[in-house]
């Protein structure tokens, strides 16, 4: 049994490193298209990545790129909805992105403007009738503070850490719901609370909800890897997503 387990975590990793390797290859093909660079850890060289195996290294990433995700998805909705910047600064949305999201260490994503909710309570704070402040801050602090609540806190992980697979498909479900209150969610005279996705006869911009879908697919294969790297078997969850509730972590 030992050694089926360790034989199918060899496997997965050489999968995931022959995934990594293939995505680094440059092609010769002169006409093909310009290359994407990959991200990378700023202190790969160092000590300090001898503390992490390939599934830490995985979480750093996701978790990384998940930010830069909702960082972008909050500028798009401060443009899209210039009012809600203006009930929290004079100052632009590129400021006011970077403030919420670099100040972190600061702030702890605690804001009296929302009442100092995070996670889902500041989500649903965002979609309240009678609430005056910044909806489109509510909403990205609600998701940045469920994502970090799902990964234990933490944004750096070590061969001593462990994510629950089951937080990290909890997770997604639970931006499937967040994305469709976005695009669904209105006021008593039918408006849309917080514009984001359009389409008519002169624009179509599906912009929030490919995003929202970067995120959702980054969580859901982390959770699958997780899953089969632990042998947990994750709990799924159908739920309309009209009437569904946030999941817990």
């Amino acid at each position: 049994m030992r050694l089926t387990k360790t034989l199918r975590n060899l496997t997965l990793s050489l999968a995931l490193f022959g995934i990594l390797s293939a995505c680094t290859t440059t092609s010769n093909n002169t006409s093909a298209l310009p290359e994407k660079t990959i991200p990378e850890q700023q202190d790969r060289s160092t000590f300090n990545q001898l503390g992490k195996s390939d599934f830490d290294r995985m979480a750093d990433v996701e978790v990384r790129e998940n930010t830069e995700s909702l960082r972008l998805l909050m500028l798009k909705l401060y443009k899209r909805n210039p009012q809600e910047l203006h009930k929290s600064t004079p100052d632009g949305a590129e400021k006011m992105v970077t403030w919420v999201f670099d100040g972190g260490a600061q702030h702890h994503y605690q804001f009296e403007t929302i009442n100092n909710l995070q996670s889902a309570e500041a989500i649903f704070l965002a979609f309240k009738a009678d609430f005056t402040g910044d909806r489109v801050l509510a909403f990205i602090v609600g998701l940045q503070t469920m994502l970090l609540k799902a990964h234990g806190g933490k944004t750096d992980f070590y061969l001593s850490d462990s994510i629950d697979p089951q937080h990290m498909y909890n997770l997604a479900r639970n931006m499937e719901i967040a994305a469709w209150k976005l695009a669904n969610a209105r006021d008593e005279t039918g408006k849309l609370y917080l514009l984001s996705n359009e389409i008519n006869d002169k624009d179509k911009n599906l912009s929030f909800e490919r995003e929202f879908g970067k995120i959702i697919g980054r969580t859901d294969l982390f959770a699958i890897a997780l899953a089969e790297k632990s042998q947990r078997l994750i709990s799924r969850v159908m739920q309309s997503l009209a009437t569904a509730v946030f999941l817990p972590f």
